[in-house]
This record gives C-alpha cells, structure tokens and sequence, in this order.
C-alpha cells in the first residue's frame, strides 16, 4: 500500500509538472505530444491481448453457464441504469442552463454523414471478415465477442479444454505483469500528454464553446464523485464507499490524462482487485465495460444534442423529445469505441439519426474535443464501481467480507 501511495504521489507531481510545462510552452507543447503518444502505443499494444486473456480466461472459469448468464445478466441492469442516470443528470443541467453557443461560430459545408444501416453497423461493429483484424484496438467489441466465445468453448470442452484454460490464465499473469512494466513509465508520457492538452486546446476553452464546456465539467465531476460515492456505497456500505475511493486514484489519473477508457483497462484490474471484486466478475465487467459502458459519453451526447437544438432553433422540451434523446444518448455512447476521440462515431449518429445539415458535426465534434478528458475520467472509473455493485447483485451484501477470507478467483 506504501508503494502504491508513492506512485500515486509521483504521478500527481507528474501531472503538476506537465500543466506548468504547458502554460510555459503554449502551442511549442506540440512537441512534447510524441512522448505521451508513446505511453499511449505502448498500453495499445499491450492491452489488445490482456483484454483477450482476462474476458476468456474469466468466462472459462466458470463453473457454469448459469453462472455466466448471472453475471452477465446483472452487468448490461448496471451498465443501463447507470447510464439512464447519467443521460438524465445531463438532461436537467441543460434546461436550468441552455448550452447557447457564442454568436460567432460558423461551420463549414463540407463534413458528409455516411448513412450506415443499424443492423449492418452492428454486425460491423460485432464481428470483423478476417482473423487478424481481430487482434486491433479499432475492433474492440468484435474482440471482446471473440474472447467470450474462447471462454465458453474451452469451458464446454471440459477436461480436454485444460491445456488451453491453462494457457489463457497464464496468459492473462503475463500480461498483467508486463502492464506494471508499462505504467513505470506513466509519470513521464502523463506528464508530456498534460502539457500538450494545456499548451494546444487551453485557449480553446476560452472561445465560443465556453458555456457549454463550461456547463459539462462541473456536470460531469459532480456525477463523479456524487453518484459513484452513492454506487460504491450500494455495492458495499461504508466500507465499499472507503475502499472504492482509496484505490481508484491511479485509474482516474491515466484515465483523465490519457483520454482512453482502453489504457485505464489495466490499471482499472488492479483497483477491482484491491477492491476484492471477484476476477471472474472485474475481468467481465471492466475491459467489456471500457466498450460500452460509458456514463461520460452519456453526459456529453445529451449536451451535444441539446446543443443542436438549440443553435437549430428548436426546443429541447417535453417528454417525447427529452426520452428520445436519453435512449440516443445511451446508444450513442455504446457505438463509441474506447479510444481516445472515439465519439465520433457516436456524433455521426446523433447527426444522423435527428438528420441535422451535415455542418452540425463540425460544432459538436469540437465540443467533444474539448469534453473528452472528464468525459473518459467518469467512463473508466464508471466501470470499476460498476464491477462492484455486479459483485453486490450476484454475490449479495457480504461479497465484499467473503472477498476478504478467500483469494481472489
């Protein structure tokens, strides 16, 4: 715990650094943006096989499929009403303050929406048309699919599935000790990622976009600490309310700075783990969580919508419009991948889906820009607290002091 509090101190001094770097250096920050895209490349490279290894090994574990469907069952109830909540924090923000942009936006004429169908872009989206196209960050969902599917089949192949359970388990040590290697370098690509996000887009949050910025992060930090204290508390009373805060430090920090819900994956484990949620629910929840699970994206898609509505002259009132836009909202942030700028595919079908003029997607791609860092802050740690309360509804009240007298399965 020492250990963990000294890392947790040095990549807060990090942090400070590369802020006071960026307000130094401005614009030349852009420099330093290489060495924070290496921490990103390396956690990239590393967290495509830990997600595989830790889903399949997790669902392989299994000592039943009743088991798998429980847990299963109880995940998608979390991640929903999460995400209703959230949509509906959004959604009384902006009508006690309207998200008006400044007078002087213009947006170009040229941005084209595709117009995909919504069973193609699933099936896009869940599957890919060749074996190594799977082992990609851009094909997260269609992986984790894959991992599910290598967890039930070694499961159903009982005896003579050993072997590979064995492999994907070790597999999965591998991979989690090569993370820790990894984040020994945190402090220095954090440190240049932060004085590249302040020196570049800091102005930026002085222009047109203020107010609607400037309504999303106390929104957002709000829902942070408000309602993840209130799920942590569901999930285990005082001493889940105690424990969760205690051990997500290191999550929210590479998850803010990184802008990625996919590198916080590993750091997000070893929380759930310090915690005491079962791996056979953590390496479920989490890495298929950091997909589409995101309370974050939830919040920025109803501000971009009643943004639209707004700056198109219509009103965001009334139940039909305010319902509509919390079930986009929810399948919007699904659609997002887990990496950094990845709501542009759920801005596209905002925009497609309210068939705003193809313009609108500049606008609310820039807020999204600017939104990103909260937004990604509360989706990474979302799925932490969401592990636990799945540990709460499968497991019961006292899954946190069965957690404490077994090892970790």
């Amino acid at each position: 715990m020492i250990s963990q509090n000294k890392f947790s101190v040095f990549l807060i001094v990090s942090i400070v650094f590369g802020v006071l770097l960026g307000l130094f250096l401005g614009q030349s920050a852009d420099i330093l943006k290489p060495l924070g895209d290496l921490l990103l490349n390396l956690l990239f490279t590393a967290v495509v096989p830990l997600v595989f290894f830790s889903i399949s090994s997790a669902v392989c574990e299994m000592k039943d499929l009743k088991e798998f469907g429980c847990i299963s069952g109880a995940m998608i109830l979390v991640f929903v009403v999460t995400g209703v909540i959230a949509s509906f924090v959004m959604v009384l923000g902006v009508l006690l303050f309207p998200p008006l942009v400044g007078a002087g936006v213009s947006l170009p004429k040229s941005a084209a929406v595709p117009n995909t169908h919504f069973l193609s872009g699933a099936v896009s989206a869940l599957s890919v048309s060749d074996f190594p196209l799977l082992f990609s960050k851009n094909n997260m969902l269609a992986l984790i699919v894959f991992a599910l599917f290598i967890g039930l089949g070694t499961a159903g192949a009982g005896e003579r599935g050993k072997p590979f359970s064995h492999f994907l388990f070790s597999g999965n040590e591998v991979m989690m000790k090569l993370i820790s290697y990894v984040m020994l370098y945190a402090p220095v690509g954090l440190s240049a990622y932060f004085a590249y996000l302040v020196g570049v887009f800091g102005p930026k949050l002085l222009g047109p976009y203020l107010r609607a910025v400037a309504l999303y992060y106390p929104i957002a930090f709000l829902y942070f600490f408000m309602a993840f204290s209130g799920y942590a508390y569901f999930a285990g009373g005082k001493h889940g309310f105690k424990i969760f805060w205690a051990n997500i430090f290191q999550t929210a920090v590479t998850a803010f700075g990184t802008g990625s819900s996919v590198a916080a994956i590993p750091s997000n484990l070893k929380a759930a783990d310090r915690i005491g949620v079962p791996r056979k629910i953590s390496e479920l929840v989490i890495p298929l969580g950091a997909t589409i699970h995101m309370d974050g994206s939830c919040l920025s898609a109803i501000l971009k919508i009643a943004l639209l509505y707004h700056f198109y002259g219509m009103p965001f009132l009334g139940a039909q419009t305010i319902l509509t836009a919390v079930a986009i909202a929810i399948l919007a942030s699904v659609v997002m991948s887990g990496i950094p700028g990845g709501g542009f595919a759920g801005e596209v079908m905002i925009v497609s889906f309210y068939q705003f003029p193809p313009e609108a997607l500049v606008m609310i791609t820039m807020i999204g820009m600017l939104v990103d860092q909260p937004a990604t802050l509360v989706n990474s740690v979302g799925d932490n607290v969401a592990s636990m309360m799945v540990a709460r509804i499968v497991s019961g009240k006292s899954w946190m002091k069965d957690a404490a007298r077994k090892p970790k399965n």
